[in-house]
């Protein structure tokens, strides 16, 4: 049965660590443009929308779109250097897979840089298919990532996890009427998370493979 469920993964935050490239290519930005630098926690709380959305509060208007070429010019390089997978990620992955689940990626993250860091971190060959938000007309919280996804397979929602660190990620999840469980390794703290009351909330991905079977009774 486990062949027809699938576990859809947000990308940063969730499977992997790119707050280094993130921070390096943001701040790159606000120099070359005349900006203050801005420290990593207000970077890393302004993570989760897509690279336009990062930027857009940090910068006048008339300078976003400059900002975020120059920014999509510098993170191609910053994520081979600046991303790493989160621990545990890889052992529950390859475990999940040979369990028998389909496994995706939704990210709000643009396509190619996504599909930069899969290859380069090693987990592409994992993954049946990867969506993200700059081929669609909305991102997370928005739930339309999620169903599409789950269309492309067609699984029913019952028969699908989403697996996220944002509180976007439950927002979309529970929009999208699929569990969802979060992961605390990303850039929400835990009381902001459990205000939007995910299916289920764990501290590292390692604890996931555990607690399928309470996520898919039956």
């Amino acid at each position: 049965m486990q062949g027809s469920r699938l576990i859809i993964f947000d990308l940063d935050g969730t499977l992997v660590d790119a707050y280094p490239a993130i921070t390096a290519s943001f701040n790159f930005v606000m120099i070359k443009l005349g900006y203050p630098k801005m420290p990593n926690l207000t970077i890393r709380r302004a993570v989760g929308w897509g690279d336009r959305s990062l930027l857009k509060p940090f910068v006048k208007k008339a300078d976003l779109e400059k900002a975020v070429r120059l920014y999509r010019q510098h993170h191609r390089r910053a994520l081979l250097q600046g991303s790493r997978l989160l621990p545990g990620v890889k052992q529950a992955i390859v475990f999940l897979k040979r369990k028998g689940f389909k496994l995706a990626i939704a990210s709000n993250r643009p396509t190619r840089f996504s599909a930069i860091m899969v290859r380069h971190l090693g987990i592409k060959k994992h993954f049946s298919y990867m969506l993200c938000a700059d081929v669609l007309s909305r991102g997370k919280p928005h739930p339309g990532i999620l169903l599409k996804i789950i269309r492309h397979f067609g699984i029913k929602r019952q028969d699908a996890l989403y697996v996220g660190d944002m509180t976007i990620d439950a927002q979309a999840g529970r929009r999208a009427g699929i569990r969802t469980a979060i992961v605390t390794t990303g850039s929400h703290p835990e009381e902001e998370i459990r205000k939007e009351k995910p299916f289920l909330i764990i501290r590292k991905i390692s604890e996931l493979a555990k607690n399928i079977p309470v996520i898919f009774r039956g």
